[in-house]
């Protein structure tokens, strides 16, 4: 593994750290971390009442940036790691479900877009 993408990897674990920890601070429980499955990784699975989220963390330089760094073909992959997750966690299944964006912006708070984008619809 070359320098830089140990350098990245180290970075999006100390943005998926602090997202982990902003939401906490709103309430959210958390369920996994780096869920991995052949069709892709979730970066943060969290509950809150009766909801689940499945969260993509972004770290960039600006909020737009990392807006727009998931693309349709990401959330898809996402989408589909959320099945395989359900399907190992039917006591999960029955919960509302919704996808989130967490944007990370150095010195500035982290940005939570609930309901950030939705499969099919």
């Amino acid at each position: 593994m070359t320098r830089e993408r140990r350098a990245a990897e180290r970075h999006g674990h100390r943005s998926e750290a602090i997202a982990a920890w902003w939401l906490r601070l709103k309430g959210y429980r958390i369920v996994a971390r780096r869920y991995k499955t052949a069709a892709g990784e979730i970066d943060l699975i969290v509950r809150r009442g009766r909801v689940l989220v499945f969260v993509e963390v972004k770290a960039r330089a600006d909020f737009r940036a990392a807006a727009d760094a998931v693309s349709p073909r990401q959330q898809h992959r996402i989408a589909r790691a959320a099945s395989q997750f359900l399907a190992t966690r039917p006591d999960l299944a029955d919960l509302d479900q919704r996808f989130d964006a967490l944007l990370i912006v150095r010195r500035t708070w982290p940005r939570h877009l609930p309901d950030a984008w939705r499969i099919g619809a």
